[in-house]
């Protein structure tokens, strides 16, 4: 079959690879509809993750069931799905506890697994023509026949179910005052999150035009840090106080104004001084125990200097870590089938697998309106 696969730092190629097959009694192969291109992908693409050449990328994944483990009991060949990008057992401590963005089993040594990604276990990713999906009862979604909201159903492996996730760990509530630190796909997720949630007003802070307009469309306030301070300007516009709540949606490739030096904690110093007292973080942004790439010694050890002591002064709380997507994904998708949800709009271009090449150099420069990439194998 074929599969965009991992060649060196800023190259991938679409490879013939083996097919997936039936491992285990609960596996089932899915026929990939519509895979998704994820900013952490772009982690490994710049060759600042310890992934080898010869990985099949991909974590954001649907289809159409096509074979069947003999262990499987609710799905059945035809079945269109989506997976949540956590490879989850279903009966750990943690998944039971419905924290499957940490499962105990599926990756040794590690909390928790994923497709595609380095470091998250043995699964192949699903940017390729099949997908071999693991304890599939418990980590297939149904969804209607057909091909109705296929590009808004895809984002529920990920980015809409971890803008959510944001937005839940800072525990938004209807009428409060939020900034999202971050336009890209999540940050735009956490944004909409954050509105559907019943948010009065919404800053989303960022400086690429195509990504701030996309912001302000779905009525959210932009905020270009290029052009000054993001905590002023936001203060500027809450009478001093700053917001109530706070998400972080960059992590650790955080960059000042000029974009041309990268300060890995500067988004989450920002939150702190943007939120109010008392007021909350959530943190789904990426932040890595290691970064090869990282502009200090600290930093390339996963070590940051955040202002702990301010957090502290003004009794702030933070949530972090990655989204356990099956604690949202099934509300997330009835809300989109009544027609209350509708994330594709942050999706800027659908491609074939063949384009995936230009596609990952293009989302990396942030050039040509690149802002979320659903390739169709």
């Amino acid at each position: 079959m074929k599969a965009v696969v991992y060649q060196e730092p800023y190259r991938v190629a679409v490879n013939e690879v083996e097919s997936p097959r039936i491992q285990h009694p609960s596996d089932v192969i899915v026929r990939v509809t519509s895979t998704a291109i994820c900013g952490s992908d772009l982690h490994m693409y710049e060759g600042r993750t310890a992934a080898e050449p010869g990985i099949v990328f991909g974590h954001e994944n649907m289809g159409v069931v096509e074979e069947l483990g003999e262990g499987v009991v609710s799905l059945a060949k035809g079945d269109r799905v989506v997976m949540p990008f956590n490879v989850a057992c279903g009966f750990c401590k943690n998944c039971m506890a419905g924290n499957t963005g940490f499962c105990l089993t599926v990756n040794p040594g590690f909390a928790g697994g994923a497709y595609g990604y380095v470091s998250m276990g043995p699964y192949t990713g699903g940017q390729a023509e099949y997908l071999r999906v693991p304890h599939a009862d418990f980590n297939c979604l149904k969804l209607p026949a057909g091909n109705e909201h296929e590009t808004d159903f895809v984002l529920l492996a990920d980015i809409f179910p971890t803008g959510y996730h944001g937005c839940e760990l800072a525990q938004v509530s209807p009428g409060e005052s939020v900034a999202v630190y971050g336009a890209g796909p999540v940050g735009l997720m956490a944004a909409y999150s954050a509105l559907l949630r019943g948010a009065s007003r919404v800053f989303c802070v960022d400086r690429v035009s195509e990504r701030l307009a996309k912001a302000e469309e779905m009525g959210a306030i932009p905020i270009d840090f290029s052009q000054g301070d993001p905590v002023q300007m936001i203060k500027d516009k809450t009478d001093g106080e700053g917001t109530d709540k706070g998400v972080d949606a960059v992590g650790y490739q955080a960059q000042v104004g000029d974009a041309t030096k990268e300060e890995p904690a500067i988004v989450l110093n920002s939150l702190i001084e943007t939120v109010r007292p008392t007021g909350r973080l959530g943190v789904p942004g990426l932040y890595v125990p290691a970064d090869p790439g990282g502009p200090s010694e600290d930093a390339k050890k996963g070590m940051l200097l955040v202002s702990i002591g301010r957090m502290f002064e003004k009794g702030q709380v933070v949530g972090t870590g990655q989204c356990n997507v099956k604690r949202y994904n099934r509300q997330l998708r009835d809300m989109i089938i009544s027609g209350r949800a509708k994330p594709s709009f942050v999706v800027s271009h659908e491609l074939s697998l063949d384009d995936a090449p230009d596609a990952y150099s293009k989302f990396d420069q942030r050039i040509e309106g690149y802002t979320k990439v659903v390739l169709h194998p």
